[in-house]
């Protein structure tokens, strides 16, 4: 997307962005910021969410961080309030706070599991419901962060495997329920994404990252520039008849393993 049509289709925008202070998030943020947008950011830790939101004012951008853990409902509408008392209706809410660890259901405790269900599930349903009084009705776009283990089984993830299946439905049922009032909601499930936290700990080395990068059919990692571009798309009035919609932005990942010659028999 040029910079003419980035500044077009979300000049003036206010949007709110949970868990905004690293990795996917942030990089959504700093991407609608130099579209034109101001930005609202949330995190559990106060000194690296004001540390984010500087990474935005620093290139003369409006943006504002405040400490709020999206487990706690009205922490998250105490900071959508503050929100819209500065900047007005909001247009565009992220929702993509998660928290994640290997382990298998044996040997994981029933509060671990709750804490990724808690993060991830209740914290983007804290975040959407509570948003709701403060959108722009109609014309509002939600958009929530999933991933492939929504609808991909995968060893030592069935925390994360329930939670994110659990967001892809809620953002369904809420595009219904919403969508009388004008009020688009869709997900993006990302693939594997260079420089982000979590695939420094999956691939910790060039041999791990070669051994990822082999199994997906485009061959590489993606960017949080792809994710942002599509937060952006999503966000526009380009999308304005999509909603309920998982948009996959995993290069193929979600295809299965890609591994091998992909010409097959016919090489």
């Amino acid at each position: 997307m040029n910079s003419a049509l980035k500044d077009q289709v979300l000049a003036g925008k206010t949007v709110f962005v949970a868990g905004g202070s690293s990795g996917i998030n942030l990089g959504i943020a700093q991407h609608f910021a130099r579209a034109g947008a101001k930005l609202a950011l949330i995190s559990r830790s106060e000194d690296k969410i004001a540390a984010a939101a500087k990474t935005i004012t620093d290139e003369g951008f409006e943006a504002i961080g405040m400490a709020a853990d999206v487990r706690d409902y009205a922490a998250v509408e105490g900071a959508l309030r503050q929100a819209h008392d500065r900047f007005g209706d909001i247009d565009v809410v992220i929702s993509g706070a998660a928290g994640n660890f290997v382990a298998p259901a044996l040997g994981m405790s029933a509060n671990g599991f709750k804490t990724v269900v808690d993060i991830d599930l209740i914290g983007t349903f804290n975040v959407l419901r509570a948003s709701y009084q403060f959108l722009r009705r109609p014309g509002a776009s939600l958009i929530s962060i999933t991933a492939g283990q929504a609808v991909r089984p995968a060893l030592f993830q069935a925390h994360v495997c329930a939670a994110k299946a659990g967001i892809n439905m809620l953002t369904k049922c809420l595009a219904m329920e919403w969508g009388p009032s004008g009020v688009r909601v869709n997900a993006i499930s990302p693939g594997p994404i260079a420089e982000t936290e979590g695939m420094a700990r999956l691939a910790p080395s060039p041999e791990a990252e070669a051994r990822i990068k082999a199994r997906i059919a485009l061959r590489d990692y993606g960017t949080k520039t792809d994710i942002a571009e599509a937060a952006a798309y999503l966000a526009s009035d380009s999308a304005r008849y999509i909603t309920g919609t998982i948009l996959n932005v995993d290069g193929g990942s979600e295809l299965g393993d890609a591994g091998g010659d992909a010409l097959g028999p016919f090489s």
